[in-house]
């Protein structure tokens, strides 16, 4: 008879795997054409609830299933993660609301992205500046940035609860 020094995994023990509520400890990164947008692997770890709409549904779908401890990597093809580019996103603000939003001597320009609060006051939103007219107005683009793209969604399982 041999012994091993290295103790077998009882099999009465599994791995935790995610499921729909699963409350989740990850790390994670989302990239489009452009490269990263999000991305958690160098800083403190995301914590989530499945289904809370902290993802978007598109990606919790490929968490399902996802045993605690796996780093895998999926393509989402363009307008999946995110959905499709909608023209009726993109508004003009006019400068005077800018100014009672925030301070009235900023400069904005394309690329931006600036915070506005839901109407409710309990939360925000953001928009990317556009375009800036003469007279100050300013066009935002309210779609996520990886809408109509292909996403790369890299994912880390550290924890399933």
């Amino acid at each position: 008879m041999t012994t091993s020094a290295h103790p077998t995994q009882d099999s009465q023990t599994t791995v935790p795997t995610v499921q729909a509520g699963s409350f989740l400890t990850l790390h994670y990164r989302l990239a489009g054409p452009a490269g990263t947008v999000i991305n958690t692997f160098d800083a403190k770890p995301a914590t989530l609830s499945l289904g809370a709409g902290e993802l978007t549904p598109a990606v919790e779908q490929r968490l399902i299933g996802l045993k605690e401890g796996v780093r895998t990597t999926f393509e989402l093809p363009a307008g999946e993660a995110f959905g499709e580019r909608n023209p009726e996103m993109q508004q003009w603000v006019a400068r005077k609301l800018m100014n009672e939003l925030g301070d009235p001597y900023e400069k904005y320009t394309a690329g931006d992205v600036v915070q506005f609060p839901t109407p409710d006051g309990l939360g925000s939103y953001a928009g990317a500046v556009v375009q800036v007219r003469e007279d100050g107005a300013v066009l935002f683009d309210f779609n996520h940035p990886l809408a109509g793209q292909p996403v790369t969604f890299e994912v880390q399982i550290i924890g399933v609860l």
